[in-house]
């Protein structure tokens, strides 16, 4: 008989997978909060107020408490993980290079099925508490508050992927260690969600298990979606 794991949540930069920070435990609970803008005009002498008229949507925030907690390992040091949330404020490098500083992109994950995953956005705020220490000051366990905020789907990243012309017009990209469907369709489109576009262009089933080295065809934001094979396996 086969036992369920639980998935564990992260956090890790779109541009480098590899720039991830594993939750020690799962959170046990987050908010999230979006707003509409409406605006209503008016008008000397109306004695009704005038419907409210749409003009856009805030980006969506998302607020949760880690606990990083290593009191029973050998020499555990919690002050590394509270760090690396720490950095992600900084701006990244080729950014501050250019003169135009911007934050790492983040991507929250937490199972395939979990209605977060993927969350998109930058880190815009931590807060942290260490509450247990060794005898020489090391911290062995802290909580930390974060929140996102939401990147909104037409923002043009930074992020670059080497691609190539592809058959039929279309562009490829050969996955390499750290590439996710996310992380590719953020890097091509500005939007992490248009995932899916690629993955059905591809005709992937599970899109955490697309092997290191095969060529995918990229797209185009607004192609039809129509499944087709680029003769990788």
């Amino acid at each position: 008989m086969s036992t369920a794991h639980a998935e564990k949540a992260c956090l890790f930069a779109v541009d480098n997978r590899a720039d991830k920070l594993d939750f020690l435990f799962n959170p046990t609970s987050y908010s999230v909060s979006k707003a509409a803008t409406w605006k209503r005009s008016t008008a000397k002498g109306n004695k009704k107020a005038s419907p409210p008229e749409f003009t856009g949507t805030d980006p969506a925030s998302l607020q949760m408490e880690l606990l990083f907690d290593r009191w029973e390992t050998l020499g555990g040091d919690v002050s590394g993980d509270v760090g690396k949330l720490f950095g992600w404020l900084q701006p990244t490098p080729p950014s501050h290079a250019a003169n135009k500083p911007q934050p790492p992109i983040l991507g929250f994950e937490w199972g395939r099925k979990h209605p977060l995953s993927w969350f998109t956005g930058f880190l815009k705020s931590v807060n942290a508490k260490y509450t247990m220490f060794r005898q020489d000051g090391t911290p062995t366990r802290a909580t930390a508050s974060i929140t996102l905020e939401e990147v909104p789907s037409d923002a043009k990243g930074q992020l670059q992927n080497p691609t190539s012309g592809g058959a039929g017009g279309h562009r490829t990209h050969v996955m390499t260690a750290g590439d996710s469907l996310q992380s590719l369709a953020y890097a091509e489109f500005g939007d992490a969600t248009l995932w899916r576009r690629i993955a059905l262009l591809n005709d992937i089933d599970d899109p955490l298990r697309v092997p290191t080295g095969r060529t995918l065809i990229i797209g185009r934001a607004d192609d039809d979606l129509e499944p087709a094979s680029n003769g990788s396996g």
